[in-house]
């Protein structure tokens, strides 16, 4: 009973046999049944009907095929100008007056050439000397909400859905939006700091002047051009850019901090067209709704995609104080970047599974499709895209030649590197493998987890139209992803596959029997080992 059955001579194992039995196949402990779990819907019902194809103010919003999309009048308003607009259109927007203001027509083709964007800080998940939980809450996936901060749209009204609710507006997320502009427009962007730390915009390979015309520091690097802007300060960047392209703004103070902490977005300088009203802000990036004149002459669909990694480490000190000094000495005195590890990896500002909510790239045979991209975190990306092929047509905002464009389906996209790609979906068996649901992710595997669960981190999936249900949701026909919508599975409390096999793949159970027998070993052995020294000692002189 205490011992392994092979230990005993073979005449002892024999007699055990005829007084006890034979040792027969001794079934595993059983398989623990899974604790009750709250799953959340996949497919949030599209109550506003913010998805389909609508005319607001004149703009042609296209239908977004995503189960979570932007708001319509929001779009409208980056396209028109939030003071060009109705007060039904803003107060639907929930945008002020002010946000993006549009201007006159210089060059008589059509289109505003004065814009003036208005951009405040925003801390989300941060601490509360009211309750334990964050405040401002946004979730990257179930269960996970680190600390961030993000430039914002300057809105009215609260940075919660309502007096009851601590979560976060639509348009309070991550990452900050996508601004576009045109070549040659008089662009000022004003950061107004509605946050408690210092803070800049630095204009990543967009061209602008050191100073202003006043002599103000225009880049935004507090140790070369200019004091920081401080809290309930503001300062105005002032540019015309001469060449288009894919470029990256981001906050240059304590850039090691602030640019990981989420102060980062796209910037798109858009090629001077007639009538070419763009959609200044892309709240959350993702598609495109109202796309460029000098896209559509190219490319079907437009879609920003946005990486970020996160250190919890980092990102989970706003949430243990909301003193400003005790936060500021964490951050940027006791936080060691040189330690950092990634924990979380997002696109979009989400992870597995709220990607496949808001983050697919959906197309159908025979489009060319324009991604646009910037690797906003710490380490490369080596975007890797299923059943096709990619060119690589820019980088850093420069155009390639076309005997350097490489077509391939791993692309290496370092930090604060931009890429622009050509997702042709011509089914010839090099650009396009045909219709389905085909992932698009990092092809370092960490990148595929939420801190070491899998699947999580950047996993998206380009998608044709026949395999995307009415709701948004693409048509799977492998795992349940219902498991994958409850925090009790990135907390690593569910099997991975415990729905599998009757649960064979499941937890086991405790198994008492076994303790039993492993006390009566220890037991057993104790006792030799007493006797042992115990005739030892008696035979000592």
């Amino acid at each position: 009973m205490c011992f392994p059955l092979q230990w005993y001579p073979m005449a002892l194992r024999l007699q055990l046999g005829q007084w006890l039995g034979a040792d027969e196949y001794r079934a595993p402990p059983m398989a623990k049944i899974a604790a009750d779990t709250t799953t959340e819907l996949p497919c949030p019902e599209d109550l506003l009907n913010w998805r389909d194809a609508q005319t607001i103010a004149g703009v042609d919003v296209r239908h977004s095929p995503g189960c979570i999309v932007d708001n319509p009048n929001a779009v409208a308003a980056f396209v028109r100008g939030t003071n060009n607009v109705s007060q039904q259109i803003l107060m639907a927007s929930g945008l002020t007056p002010d946000a993006v203001e549009k201007g006159r027509d210089l060059d008589g083709d059509g289109d505003p050439d004065e814009i003036h964007i208005r951009l405040e800080v925003v801390e989300l998940n941060g601490g509360s000397p009211e309750s334990d939980l964050p405040t401002t809450q946004y979730a990257i996936a179930p269960g996970i909400s680190p600390g961030f901060w993000v430039f914002a749209p300057k809105m009215f009204g609260m940075a919660t859905e309502n007096f009851e609710s601590s979560k976060a507006r639509s348009m309070l997320r991550l990452p900050s939006p996508a601004i576009r502009v045109e070549q040659g427009d008089i662009v000022k962007i004003t950061l107004e700091n509605s946050h408690y730390m210092p803070h800049t915009i630095h204009f990543h390979g967009v061209d602008h002047p050191f100073v202003d015309e006043d002599g103000e520091g225009n880049d935004g690097v507090p140790v070369t051009s200019e004091k920081p802007v401080l809290p309930g300060s503001s300062r105005t960047y002032n540019m015309q850019p001469r060449q288009s392209g894919t470029m990256f703004y981001h906050c240059h103070v304590q850039p090691h901090v602030h640019i990981m902490m989420g102060l980062q977005g796209l910037f798109v300088v858009e090629e001077n067209r007639p009538n070419n009203w763009l959609q200044t802000l892309n709240v959350g990036a993702g598609h495109v709704r109202v796309p460029s004149v000098a896209v559509t002459e190219k490319f079907d669909r437009e879609y920003d995609l946005q990486y970020l990694d996160i250190d919890i480490d980092l990102n989970n000190r706003i949430q243990k104080s909301n003193d400003p000094r005790l936060i500021t000495r964490d951050m940027h005195r006791r936080y060691d970047i040189t330690d950092a590890k990634s924990d979380f990896f997002t696109l979009n500002g989400r992870s597995f599974p709220y990607t496949f909510r808001e983050s697919l790239v959906v197309t159908k045979p025979d489009e060319h499709i324009k991604l646009r991209i910037v690797n906003g975190g710490s380490t490369g990306i080596a975007l890797h895209t299923h059943g096709h092929k990619v060119t690589a047509t820019h980088y850093d905002g420069v155009e390639a030649k076309p005997a350097a464009r490489i077509t391939r389906d791993v692309v290496w996209i370092a930090s604060a590197q931009r890429v622009d790609l050509d997702l042709e979906t011509t089914n010839d068996g090099l650009h396009s493998y045909g219709s389905g649901i085909w992932l698009l992710h990092d092809h370092q595997e960490k990148g595929v987890t939420n801190d070491g669960i899998g699947p999580g981190g950047n996993v998206s999936a380009i998608v044709y139209e026949n395999y995307l249900q009415e709701n948004g949701w693409p048509k799977t026909q492998g795992m349940d992803f219902n498991k994958f919508f409850t925090a009790a599975y990135y907390r690593k409390e569910v099997p991975v596959w415990g729905d599998l096999l009757n649960g064979k793949f499941s937890d086991v159970e405790f198994d008492l029997w076994m303790l039993i027998r492993l006390l009566g070993l220890g037991l057993s052995l104790g006792v030799m080992v007493a006797l042992v020294i115990n005739g030892i000692n008696k035979r000592r002189p």
